[in-house]
């Protein structure tokens, strides 16, 4: 994500330009567009014109409209985002209050000002999706097996398939005819793979097949690089790390992250991290010494007894807890954020729903939090806080 412009005051009000330029940058886009907030971008709409005559016809028209949110459709397969809501300002071809739905693109700028103002989620979502390539991917992978191939790339946020390879390849083994396939099966795999990773980086790029084919795509991307005087790709030698799957299919992955030897790899990677994180609180939550709590209420009430601040208090949140159709929610969330973070000196993950670590987050609730010092029967006081009545002085329930 490129910044354009950014205008923000000290109050939180203000806009943002952006330009995605990367389909991952849709991801942050959905998460950053929140329904009241007002977005400016460039939409096709189909305006009907009369003539003198009394005749009409109807263009459609590339033209820049403002809108007032109202709901978003992100397609994680396609890296699309669809904002749709309601005309904010009138232009010759669109009225106040109609209908429209903008269909954000890549390398189109866009402008948002946020309806609650730019809080400090919003803050570090815009520069999360600003930061580099290196800083944003941590690693890329290969899945493959004779033929077919996903290149994968493994960001801090999502976990994306960028391209697909496909080349026939005979399955006699042995014979002129499979020989010649898998070599065209490799070449176009490797020129495929050059064309979407930026070798100056170099991030890991696991190589992971069932079988032998891993191996020999490795030899076979040392041997051209040998053969061209591709000097960038020979120094990358060890960026390559080949690993076994169960099968070809790029869900097989999930499988080779879970690997010894690849988490000491990319133990360095934000994927990595929130990973060994969610360990240490799932192994914290089976010992039930009070150190690790989940839930809204057991996780606020930590919070508040100052148990998750500093020397090892760790707030776990998922971000699909900021994308609530409700503006109170969505600040309940942020107060308890920056409560964590400036006030009691904790540490604050942010956890993606797109990846294994948040999905198991999610199905706790999406918040946990690992505690300074040990904390009982939390669970009951939310019990006794829900069922409890609030009394007046006067002995009235209210």
């Amino acid at each position: 994500m490129h910044l354009i412009k950014q205008h923000v005051e000290r109050d939180g009000s203000g806009t943002v330009t952006l330009k995605p330029e990367d389909p991952e940058d849709m991801w942050y886009a959905y998460n950053l567009i929140q329904p009241t907030d007002l977005l400016k971008a460039q939409a096709l709409r189909r305006v009907t014109t009369t003539s003198a005559t009394g005749s009409t016809s109807s263009t459609r028209m590339h033209i820049t409209l403002l809108i007032r949110v109202r709901s978003t459709d992100f397609d994680p397969q396609a890296s699309t985002l669809h904002v749709s809501g309601q005309i904010a300002a009138e232009t010759p071809h669109a009225k106040i209050g109609q209908f429209h739905t903008l269909d954000l693109e890549l390398q189109r700028n866009f402008t948002l000002e946020k309806a609650e103002g730019w809080d400090s989620v919003a803050r570090e979502v815009v520069k999360e999706a600003c930061e580099s390539g290196s800083k944003r991917m941590g690693a890329w992978a290969v899945v493959m097996q004779e033929g077919e191939a996903a290149i994968v790339g493994l960001g801090g946020e999502r976990t994306v398939v960028r391209a697909r390879v496909k080349v026939d390849v005979p399955r006699k083994k042995g014979g002129r005819g499979h020989d010649k396939g898998l070599e065209k099966f490799f070449q176009t795999l490797l020129d495929t793979l050059l064309r979407h990773i930026d070798l100056a980086e170099a991030l890991p790029v696991l190589l992971a097949s069932p079988g032998y084919t891993a191996g020999m795509f490795q030899k076979f991307i040392l041997e051209t690089a040998t053969r061209t005087g591709n000097k960038a790709l020979l120094a990358q030698k060890g960026s390559f790390l080949v690993v076994h799957s169960s099968s070809g299919n790029v869900h097989a992955l999930n499988e080779v992250l879970q690997s010894p030897e690849v988490q000491a790899r990319l133990k360095d990677t934000r994927y990595t991290r929130e990973t060994k994180l969610m360990d240490d609180f799932m192994t914290l939550l089976r010992k039930d010494d009070g150190r690790a709590w989940y839930g809204p209420k057991e996780v606020e009430m930590a919070v508040d007894k100052g148990a998750v601040g500093r020397g090892g208090g760790v707030l776990l949140i998922s971000n699909g807890l900021f994308r609530a159709q409700d503006v109170a929610i969505r600040k309940r969330w942020v107060q308890l954020v920056d409560k964590v973070k400036d006030d009691e000196g904790g540490e604050v993950r942010v956890l993606s729903s797109e990846h294994e670590s948040g999905k198991r987050l999610e199905g706790l609730g999406g918040i946990a939090a690992i505690l300074t010092f040990p904390l009982g029967d939390l669970d009951d006081d939310s019990e006794d806080e829900e069922t409890t009545p609030n009394v007046a002085t006067n002995g009235e329930i209210v």
